[in-house]
């Protein structure tokens, strides 16, 4: 375990994925039963940092617990055995993104059900590769220049355009790659008739 200090807000301790049950575990035995929050961050394209929140009373004391989940095998072990009030925060995370927490004593897998998206939403909408799809309608605020204004196409030629994690290519994603529909079968021959009948009719009206 390693002590970061980031000169503002409280201490961090810095452990390895393996550890962070047993982590967590010994700050409670040193005092610090009071659980406020944990959720993670996304350090694309590494993995995600994953933080926990506690407090103790006497003496007035609280830090951050902090680990790093690789990004292909995101799973640290639950931590609900030891702060009840962690299973809302780790729901809220493995939603989020994607981030699995086994039980610290099986092993297995929680089952983790949905908290804040609707029944059938897929992907993760904090993972940085995530698509934004109001982006796809909508240009992303940072994409221009300061004082620059949305009538305004061009930038100034010496910067590059950054494109931000999760906002689409328009040309790759979003309506206008939806397929157009087919075009219309061609008349059957009982339809070229009629429309043959009917036009030698007008003819012969017309004369």
């Amino acid at each position: 375990m390693t002590l970061e200090d980031n000169g503002f807000g409280p201490p961090h301790r810095v452990v390895e994925a393996a550890e962070w049950h047993d982590a967590a575990a010994g700050l409670k035995r040193d005092g610090y039963t009071y659980f406020d929050w944990l959720s993670a961050v996304d350090e694309h394209p590494e993995g995600f940092r994953l933080v926990l929140h506690v407090a103790r009373v006497r003496p007035l004391d609280h830090l951050l617990l902090a680990t790093y989940v690789d990004r292909d095998s995101a799973s640290v072990a639950s931590i609900v055995d030891v702060y009840a009030g962690a299973a809302w925060h780790e729901r809220e995370t493995h939603e989020m993104f994607g981030i699995d927490f086994p039980s610290a004593g099986s092993g297995q897998a929680a089952k983790l059900d949905p908290l804040l998206l609707p029944d059938g939403f897929e992907g993760h909408p904090l993972r940085k590769e995530f698509v934004l799809a109001s982006r796809v309608v909508k240009p992303w605020p940072g994409a221009k220049e300061p004082g620059e204004s949305d009538a305004e196409s061009t930038h100034s030629p010496g910067r590059r355009r950054i494109k931000p994690p999760g906002v689409p290519d328009p040309e790759e994603w979003g309506p206008g790659k939806v397929a157009p529909p087919p075009p219309p079968p061609p008349p059957s021959e009982a339809a070229r008739g009629q429309a043959g009948g009917s036009a030698a009719t007008e003819g012969d009206s017309d004369g």
